[in-house]
């Protein structure tokens, strides 16, 4: 017996179709259901990879007990935070209002006429156990203190609501911020990222890429160590699958040893283009190069659609055999140390045990996660030793393995005749704002390494995006397939236009490079003018999310959410606002229309006093303000562009230039000055540095 979510298009939903709750989707329906019924909204958040959100699902959530107490007092509602991130960015500011601390599952009780949470928490066991109370017990106190506290809960919501309007609503700064607020931003943010001896690991990449781009200001710091180190911590770390390609969601430890095993779009998006942009600014680590490649052809075999879109996610636990009745974490990706005895000639275990931590306890459960243990190039037996490890993984020798098609449910992980290993599931869906990191990460890494084939990728992903995911003038965030859902929010406009420019870029490398690519290479890449796509998506952009009233770009236009937000705020992700100045900037630059740097400044003086109160908040703000501070546009003949293009310039753009003076190449203009014409390329180096 299924309920309601069973035709739900969202994989998370459909996880929790067999569960004995009455689960309703986020509608109008379930709201006003909720208050004529005068029942509590248990209103759950969560998504499809979430380790704990499965574990919820397998155990509260399927209790027949729970489901019982849960239907008759009060009115579940399941969310997919990747639906939806305008309604999970508010609850979960709500729920570290209530308890201090987040995470998902999110799960909150709201109430039914204000939709505002009076009770939050996480993961709820069913029996009482690591310190937290059973489910049941839970609820059956939560209804008893509806019913009966009625004042003390007004007081709850009360403050809940009013902090989250004082959130909302940011002191607007006086002035515009400054050169030595963007040092003391970049200072601060630095240090965030000096190696811990404590805690998980993740990889932070919105304050590692602001960072880096600080790389040629006069910081403190060690600004090139501290990034670089970050990169060979993932690069060789046990959060890269080494095997099979591709970067994990984060590490459980300090040592970036043990991940948690889940892979994302967007963090792959984002390494890519990082790493890459630590190659450019000379730290050619061949780890870098390896990782880039790696995760390519993992994108490519496994998390590309016949369309040429991505999807979204690969799950952290996957079954061992077809009759498990629950996955394991990490099933898919550890190793046994007797299989790599039995599996491995000597000499290339010998040799693997040189690169790679092996003990033969193991490092996870008994298992072995595979971690680098130098960033020495890796040798032709270890690189046949991991491939071995592939055909043993996939039943396919990796050159015989170009598509690997995705487990798209739990049923489907189970049946399919899989030649290896049971994979994880993927969530197949198309989300605009992950599929947009990942283009410009592979737009970056084609104009650093010249890989066309990485610029082909990227472009028919746009240009999918381009063709299917704006119903009439509307971009929609969702493609489920071939179908567009829920208007897009504000960090999809935001990223989108930056894959647009950084596709705009990359054409301006590939297309003139000095070793021209070979003609198939780029045959196929879709004929767009990306620049003035990103022009007219940022006016669509504006229309729809500009907020005239405050500055910045509005989450979503959806007024019936408690509150309407300005995302400042960088998480696993870079905040919407961040891009969007750095965007303004870029677009000023290589259109000449001043008007984007006007509303860039408008959101920046928006923002200026977060950034002075909070700076390690928004990390993104101060990438945007150093574009807005230093923006630089490089007018050069065709012929310079690419090897310039593949150095590291910070907030710089190109574009070609058609009327400079004899035996001039180029041009540097930076703000709204011009530097004297060069006569060679080693003298627009010296003007860009």
């Amino acid at each position: 017996m299924t309920n309601r979510l069973a035709d739900s298009p969202s994989l998370y939903l459909r996880k929790h179709a067999e569960n004995p709750i009455d689960w309703w989707p986020w509608c109008d329906e379930a709201l006003e259901r909720a208050k004529q019924d005068d029942k509590p909204i248990f209103l759950s958040i969560g998504y499809s990879s979430c380790h704990w959100c499965t574990v919820m699902e397998g155990e509260a959530f399927s209790d027949e007990a729970i489901a019982s107490y849960m239907n008759a007092n009060f009115m579940p509602i399941k969310v997919d935070r990747e639906e939806r991130p305008d309604i999970d960015s508010i609850y979960m500011q709500a729920l570290q209002m209530l308890i201090g601390q987040g995470g998902w599952p999110l799960n909150v009780v709201l109430h039914p006429e204000t939709r505002v949470p009076f009770y939050g928490g996480t993961y709820f066991p069913t029996e009482p156990k690591y310190g937290r109370p059973g489910f049941l017990q839970v609820l059956t106190s939560l209804r008893q203190f509806y019913d009966t506290e009625k004042s003390r809960l007004a007081e709850i919501t009360e403050a809940v609501v009013s902090n989250l309007h004082q959130e909302a609503q940011l002191p607007e700064a006086m002035t515009i911020p400054s050169t030595d607020l963007l040092y003391a931003g970049l200072g601060t943010n630095a240090k965030i990222l000096i190696p811990s001896r404590q805690g998980t690991c993740f990889p932070m990449i919105p304050y590692a890429a602001a960072v880096l781009g600080g790389l040629r200001l006069d910081l403190e710091l060690d600004i090139a160590h501290i990034c670089g180190q970050r990169g060979r911590d993932m690069a060789l770390g046990g959060i890269f699958d080494h095997v099979g390609g591709g970067f994990h969601r984060y590490t459980v430890d300090p040592t970036w040893t043990v991940p948690h095993f889940e892979k994302m779009l967007y963090d792959n998006g984002m390494i890519v283009e990082y790493l890459a942009n630590l190659w450019a600014s000379g730290q050619r680590e061949p780890a870098f190069e390896r990782a880039i490649a790696r995760t390519h052809t993992w994108l490519k075999r496994e998390m590309t659609a016949p369309e040429g879109y991505f999807y979204a996610a690969q799950d952290a636990d996957s079954f061992v055999t077809r009759h498990d009745a629950e996955p394991e974490e990490g099933a898919f990706y550890v190793w046994p140390y007797s299989i790599l005895e039995s599996t491995l000639t000597e000499e290339q275990l010998q040799a693997l045990a040189k690169a790679f931590a092996l003990a033969t306890e193991g490092n996870f459960e008994g298992k072995i996660v595979l971690q680098r243990s130098h960033s020495d190039p890796l040798s032709l037996a270890i690189e046949s030793a991991l491939d071995k490890l592939f055909t043993l993984r996939y039943g396919t020798p990796a050159t015989k393995l170009s598509t690997f098609p995705p487990a798209p449910t739990s049923q489907a992980a189970k049946t399919e005749p899989w030649p290896g290993r049971i994979p994880p599931v993927t969530d197949t869906k198309l989300i605009v704002a992950w599929n947009s990191l990942m283009i410009s990460g592979l737009a970056r890494a084609a104009m650093v390494l010249q890989k066309p084939e990485y610029l082909a990728t990227a472009a028919t992903a746009a240009d999918y995006i381009r063709q299917h995911q704006w119903v009439g003038s509307h971009l929609h965030r969702l493609g489920y397939d071939n179908v567009p859902q829920v208007l897009a929010q504000a960090e999809d406009y935001a990223l989108l236009i930056k894959a647009f420019l950084d596709l705009h870029q990359a054409e301006l490398a590939i297309a003139h490079a000095p070793t021209a690519p070979a003609p198939d290479a780029i045959a196929d890449l879709p004929k767009v003018d990306w620049l003035s796509l990103a022009v007219s998506t940022q006016q669509e952009f504006d229309h729809r999310l500009w907020s005239d009233d405050q500055g910045g770009y509005l989450s979503t236009a959806n007024a019936d959410l408690l509150v309407q937000e300005r995302p400042y705020q960088d998480s696993a992700t870079p905040a919407a606002n961040g891009v969007a100045v750095a965007n303004l900037v870029r677009l000023a630059l290589l259109t000449d229309d001043l008007a984007y740097l006007d509303r860039a400044e408008r959101a920046l003086q928006a923002f200026g006093t977060v950034m002075q109160q909070v700076p390690r908040a928004c990390p993104s703000l101060f990438d945007g303000l150093n574009w807005f501070l230093n923006g630089t546009v490089v007018q050069a003949t065709a012929a310079i562009i690419p090897e310039l293009i593949t150095e590291y310039w910070p907030t710089t753009v190109f574009a070609v230039a058609h009327n400079l003076p004899p035996r001039a190449v180029g041009m540097v203009c930076r703000g709204t000055k011009c530097l004297a014409v060069a006569k060679s390329i080693d003298k627009l180096r010296q003007q860009l540095s």
